[in-house]
């Protein structure tokens, strides 16, 4: 319910398209390193160091936006395949819809081949409303559903999370932080439980590096597997062409 209200009060205040949208294009990506590969939902990692691929294309309110992660041993890890779309787009609201395919890749021993990559396949959509309260501060809700196809994952998942986003807080002259922590349900499969989470990055204005870092906080759950706290390091590069 608290979802639905916010959607309805948002849209109804500020539902006016946005002129900014509709006609840029913009290619952007980012290429990064981490100690530990934590995954869009953070209570999932991997566990190993792990190389990070993102890519974006954006024509007004379309997005498509692939994702590409292996470990440093070489080993694919996830591939997500995004296609968004900006529903409402205002100075003080935006609604974001998006789905995507998922692939997830894990190793199984299957004689007499011995160890092989198994690949299990998702659907996803996402639903991201975000209300700005102040020029550097905004408040989020993040709802995501995925089904799997293959035995063992075909249950429904269910992400819904609160957040809030500080964004570009001056620490000194030309670094920036920002930071977004968040709450969050998860169903995931049957088991389900409520965590804590956490993202951090830090950056140089005109300095296309950023340091970035996501910490997971169990506050308690029946899901099997979920450990207790999780953390990770990202140093990653980034390149953008055209403007938004």
């Amino acid at each position: 319910m608290l979802l639905f209200c916010f959607l309805g009060l948002a849209y109804t205040s500020f539902a006016q398209p946005s002129d900014s949208t509709r006609r840029s294009s913009v290619l952007s990506g980012s290429i990064g390193v981490t100690n530990n590969g934590i995954s869009l939902i953070p209570s999932f990692s991997l566990e190993k160091p792990a190389a990070i691929f993102n890519m974006s294309w954006q024509k007004g309110r379309f997005s498509f936006d692939p994702e590409f992660t292996f470990s440093l041993e070489g080993k694919p890890w996830y591939q997500l395949y995004w296609l968004r779309y900006k529903l409402v787009s205002t100075p003080k609201f935006k609604l974001g819809a998006g789905t995507h395919l998922g692939l997830n890749f894990r190793s199984k021993f299957l004689p007499p081949v011995g160890e092989s990559i198994i690949t299990e396949r998702y659907l996803v959509a996402e639903l991201s409303p975000t209300y700005s309260i102040a020029k550097r501060t905004s408040l989020g809700l993040y709802y995501l559903h995925g089904r799997g196809f293959d035995i063992g994952t075909n249950q429904a998942l269910h992400f819904i999370g609160l957040n809030t986003t500080f964004s570009d807080i001056s620490l000194a002259k030309n670094l920036l932080l920002s930071l977004t922590p968040q709450v969050y349900y998860l169903k995931a499969y049957g088991p389900e439980g409520f965590y804590f989470t956490s993202a951090f990055s830090l950056k140089m204005s005109n300095v296309p590096i950023t340091l970035r870092s996501t910490l997971n906080k169990v506050i308690q759950t029946k899901i099997p597997g979920s450990k207790d706290f999780l953390w990770n390091l990202v140093l990653s590069y980034s390149f953008q062409k055209g403007k938004h």
